[in-house]
């Protein structure tokens, strides 16, 4: 009986599930080891990851609660969710709270969170749609790029002002979306090519007007009373800063210039630094979890860097292992597509379990070095609000198209009226 009512619970692919455990453990362990910076703000050994593991639960429930509903009502809050997005976008940008240089939080009645979460999840809802409702026994048709870029185009640029690497994931995402959903190769080489384009574009503007921004010289500020410049809310000279923070990040991947550990400096460069020193001090076999030192010193140890933290502790097949957590949701979500008789949940599930995988490979990058520091955290793992339970919502939208998928193969077999009905429910 109990066996029953687990299964009750846990619905879908296994598989899946398994995956989900496992990052939900990992990430239980090395935020509490990560923590060790706000568990000295708090002055609470045990908040800081007890906090995380409400915010975990609370993204279980909305994964089972997501599960449970069919496919086929998915499509029912897409115009809610677009026109709430962008609002939610604009109210960050007009009038949200900075956090590092960065506006991109909202506050609803007493809740912080940031609207980009919530903007991506819709973006792929719209391109799933759209690409399943025209599609032709030859592929998309091309009334579906029209549409899908005109409707996307507000939210990315919304994004891109305060967060190029969210605005560059999610266009990453919808173009592996295009491939999949069959958009004519002439199309995509256009697109490329536009894209190509204004990155170079992009980029010579970010290194002409940019200005390297010059980091606070710790020793400077003993000995002299130094004002803190403000931050500007708005305007075209948020926009400019946000210039300057790129040229800087790029100045810094690009410089192709090897230090030796004496000339590094711990002041400027704090956040790569202290991330190669935990990646070189795991021996291969990492420390043991729980006995991390860099993470007293690396500012995002438990958000953008814990991958890093992951590295000292659980050595390169701990790492391996994380990696590896993704590639299974991303392929077996590849599995539960081909299964499906239906374009839309398959479109769907698939755009979810590649911006999930996306954003790992991102953060991922950044921890060890192979991409400029760009603020995305590690999907399921790192410590969040908003991205925790968000991510959690799509695993289960992932979870329900397998449930249906499965129903599916199983009733191939059936009398005609139990297959018909089961088309209609999915």
């Amino acid at each position: 009986m109990n066996t029953n009512k687990l299964g009750n619970i846990f619905k879908g692919d296994k598989v899946i599930w398994m995956a989900f455990f496992f990052l939900c453990v990992i990430s239980i362990i090395e935020v509490f080891s990560a923590s060790s910076g706000l568990t000295y703000k708090s002055g609470s050994y045990l908040a800081p990851v007890f906090k995380h593991m409400f915010l975990l639960s609370l993204g279980a429930i909305a994964m089972i609660f997501t599960l449970n509903i069919p496919c086929r009502y998915f499509k029912t809050p897409t115009l809610f969710l677009y026109f709430g997005s962008i609002l939610g976008l604009l109210w960050a940008v007009i009038a949200g709270e900075a956090t590092n240089n960065a506006q991109r939080w909202i506050s609803f009645l007493g809740i912080q969170f940031q609207p980009s979460e919530i903007a991506k999840g819709t973006i792929i809802l719209l391109t799933a749609q759209i690409l399943s409702a025209l599609q032709t026994e030859n592929g998309a048709d091309k009334r579906a790029v029209k549409w899908i870029l005109g409707l996307s185009a507000p939210l990315i640029l919304l994004i891109f002002k305060e967060n190029f690497s969210t605005a560059a994931l999610i266009s990453l995402v919808v173009f592996m979306m295009f491939v999949l959903g069959r958009v004519p190769k002439k199309l995509l080489g256009y697109m490329v090519a536009c894209v190509g384009g204004l990155a170079v574009v992009g980029f010579l503007l970010i290194m002409t007007i940019g200005k390297v921004e010059e980091q606070p010289d710790n020793k400077k500020l003993l000995t002299e009373q130094v004002e803190p410049k403000k931050e500007e809310k708005g305007g075209i000279g948020s926009y400019l800063k946000r210039l300057d923070t790129w040229k800087s990040r790029i100045n810094k991947f690009t410089s192709g210039k090897d230090l030796a550990p004496n000339e590094v400096d711990l002041d400027k460069d704090a956040q790569v630094a202290h991330a190669n020193i935990a990646i070189a001090s795991s021996n291969i076999v990492g420390r043991g979890p729980g006995n991390s030192v860099e993470r007293d010193f690396l500012s995002q140890a438990f958000s953008d860097f814990i991958y890093a933290i992951i590295i000292e502790e659980m050595g390169i097949g701990g790492a391996f292992f994380v990696a590896l957590l993704y590639m299974v949701i991303l392929f077996r979500t590849g599995t539960i597509a081909r299964r499906c008789e239906n374009n839309f949940p398959a479109f769907l599930a698939m755009g979810y379990a590649l911006l999930l995988a996306t954003q790992a490979v991102f953060n991922m990058c950044v921890a060890v070095g192979l991409a400029p520091v760009t603020g995305q955290p590690l999907p399921l793992v790192s410590k969040g609000g908003t991205s925790t339970i968000i991510n959690c919502v799509f695993l289960g939208v992932i979870l329900s198209v397998s449930r249906s998928a499965k129903v599916r193969d199983e009733s191939a077999t059936a009398p005609t009226s139990a297959t018909e009905n089961t088309t209609e429910s999915n």
